[in-house]
């Protein structure tokens, strides 16, 4: 598992972004990212044993720390510059976007959101992996263009 985030050389990247694993997920779920260059975990693992499969895929794995975790190894918050885009992770979502941040990704809620801000900051929730509210359980796939284009597509379980 990953704690730092070097900037990945400037290729095409698919990263599979969940959140509020909250101790388990559906069987299908490492099958599932297991096509990922990257996986981002945005908090709410609980236990670390939880994230053994995903460990298992040997891809990339950032987690931050939710409100439920207690694995202080993990940051509150991350910065990833990926085809010269930058990215906030974090557990609950900020008032406001960190200076620099194109990009908030965040969990906690358990309901999917994609949404630009009138500054022009584009806000991403995966959903959740349990307990869902309203919506049902998802994660979602982030692809980004060696020349920086995103795409979020939400994948419903």
């Amino acid at each position: 598992m990953n704690s730092s985030a070097p900037e990945q050389a400037d290729s095409p990247r698919r990263i599979a972004v969940f959140a509020d694993t909250h101790d388990g997920y559906p069987q299908k779920l490492p099958r599932l990212l297991a096509e990922a260059d990257e996986l981002w975990h945005l908090g709410d693992v609980c236990s670390s044993h939880v994230l053994t499969e995903f460990e298992n895929l040997e891809r990339p794995l950032f987690v931050v720390r939710g409100n439920n975790d207690w694995n202080f190894s993990w940051p509150l918050t991350l910065r990833l510059k990926r085809a010269g885009r930058i990215f906030h992770l974090e557990h609950i979502a900020p008032a406001r976007a960190p200076s620099g941040a194109e990009f908030v990704l965040s969990g906690h809620t358990h309901v999917p959101r994609d949404e630009t801000d009138a500054a022009g900051v584009r806000w991403l929730n995966p959903g959740c992996i349990s307990y869902p509210r309203g919506k049902g359980c998802s994660f979602a796939w982030l692809t980004i263009s060696a020349a920086g284009a995103v795409e979020w597509r939400i994948v419903p379980l």
